[in-house]
């Protein structure tokens, strides 16, 4: 289960051990994003607006293997995550009175601002600092409505929910219910976004894994705090989405 013991590499699960951590954590030293591979599988650890997600996938041979992620608080070196999704426990059809809305506790240790070091079963494993959320775009969206002509449709917060989420340089959309734990679909990788352009370079997509290494450009601007976006889907069709962040 690659996913299952990635998690466990990100973050050393329990309670924290006396001389095991270099320093103390600060809930800015982990804003942004993470990574480190381990042959062809490619990990990442994303810290945005309070949320956490983590991706695992083989770049090389185009295929998506897990991401999970919910909200997150961090006090000293203990790590707390609220699972608001899980797409391996999803696919198992496991309880979601198991698992959704459970806090998991983890032990981390501290890091020298760009990297982690960390020792899993005996191999030291080395995260990289990937960027520090220093983006505009930084955060955690919520699809709040399309336009379709002249007419604008909005969608109130509810369950279930489209959410981008992006650090200063990584993107990942995931389509979610976070009270049934059901999980639709997800897709990530790097982004730009300059002089009104908005360009998804992407890694992973868990509805068709045929779409990685494309690259696909929208416009992007911002109107009152809403960020409209707008172009044409990975599938060629034409969209106009308006994304909020996620109310707290």
């Amino acid at each position: 289960m690659i996913f299952l013991v990635c998690t466990v590499a990100v973050f050393a699960a329990g309670p924290a051990v006396a001389g095991n951590s270099v320093g103390e954590a600060s809930q800015s030293s982990l804003d942004g994003a993470w990574s480190f591979s381990t042959g062809d599988i490619e990990h990442t650890a994303v810290f945005v607006d309070g949320y956490f997600s983590h991706s695992t996938f083989d770049l090389k041979n185009k295929q998506f293997l897990g991401t999970r992620g919910g909200p997150y608080q961090l006090n000293g070196s203990t790590l707390s995550v609220t699972w608001q999704y899980d797409s391996e426990l999803a696919a198992q059809e496991v309880n979601p009175e198991d698992w959704v809305g459970k806090t998991t506790t983890f032990s981390i240790d501290h890091h020298d601002g760009s990297t982690v070091q960390m020792l899993i079963n005996g191999v030291q494993t080395n995260w990289n600092r990937v960027d520090a959320n220093d983006g505009p775009l930084a955060g955690v969206w919520r699809m709040t409505g399309r336009k379709q002509g002249d007419n604008i449709s909005t969608t109130p917060l509810r369950e279930r929910r489209t959410l981008k989420i992006l650090t200063g340089t990584r993107f990942q959309w995931v389509a979610i219910n976070i009270q049934t734990g059901a999980f639709s679909g997800t897709g990530g990788g790097t982004y730009t976004y300059e002089n009104g352009k908005y360009t998804e370079n992407i890694e992973f997509f868990s509805r068709d894994n045929s779409r990685v290494g494309a690259s696909l450009q929208f416009d992007g601007v911002m109107q009152e705090g809403a960020w409209h976006h707008s172009g044409l889907s990975s599938v060629g069709n034409p969209i106009y989405e308006i994304w909020g962040k996620l109310e707290k």
